[in-house]
C-alpha cells in the first residue's frame, strides 16, 4: 500500500464535503448535532484549496488533511478525514507525523468531537487536551 499527499484543487471540495459527512456522521448522531446539510455545508464554507491536501492512497483520492495558522503561530490541523475503509491500517498516523515534520512552528492545535476515536491518534501523536465541552475537545501539541 503506498500513499502520498496532493496538493487540492477547487474541485475537491464537494467530495471532500461528501466524506466528511461519512467520517463524521456516527460521531454527530450520538452527540445529537448530525445535520446532513449542515455538516457538508460547514466543510465548503470553510474550504480553502491552497491550505488542504489529498492523501491519495494506491493511486485513489481517499482523504484529506488542511492547516492554517492563527495569530498565535499556532497551526490548527483541520479537516483530517480519511475514507473508513482506509482506517486502521496506520495511514492516518502517518500523514499526521509527516504533518507535524514539516512545519516549523512552536505549537499545534486541533479540536475533535468528544468521543471520538480519532482522539486516540492525537494522543498518541504528543498531543494534549487544552479544554473542552459537551462537543469538542480542544488539543496542543508542542514541536518537539
Amino acid at each position: 500500500m503506498a500513499w502520498e499527499l496532493r496538493p487540492s484543487t477547487a474541485a475537491d471540495a464537494t467530495w471532500i464535503a461528501e466524506l466528511r459527512a461519512i467520517v463524521l456522521r456516527d460521531d454527530l448522531e450520538r452527540l445529537g448535532r448530525y445535520d446532513p446539510v449542515r455538516v457538508r455545508r460547514r466543510f465548503l464554507d470553510a474550504f480553502g484549496s491552497s491550505s488542504t491536501r489529498v492523501i491519495v492512497i494506491d493511486g485513489a483520492d481517499a482523504g484529506s488533511i488542511a492547516l492554517r495558522a492563527d495569530e498565535e503561530g499556532a497551526v490548527w490541523i483541520e479537516h483530517f478525514y480519511l475514507d473508513p475503509r482506509q482506517q486502521g491500517r496506520g495511514i492516518g498516523s502517518a500523514v499526521l507525523a509527516l504533518v507535524l515534520a514539516e512545519c516549523l512552528t512552536p505549537r499545534f492545535r486541533l479540536n475533535v468531537l468528544q468521543g471520538s476515536p480519532a482522539r486516540r491518534l492525537y494522543e498518541r501523536a504528543g498531543f494534549v487536551v487544552d479544554s473542552e465541552d459537551e462537543i469538542d475537545v480542544f488539543m496542543t501539541r508542542a514541536q518537539i
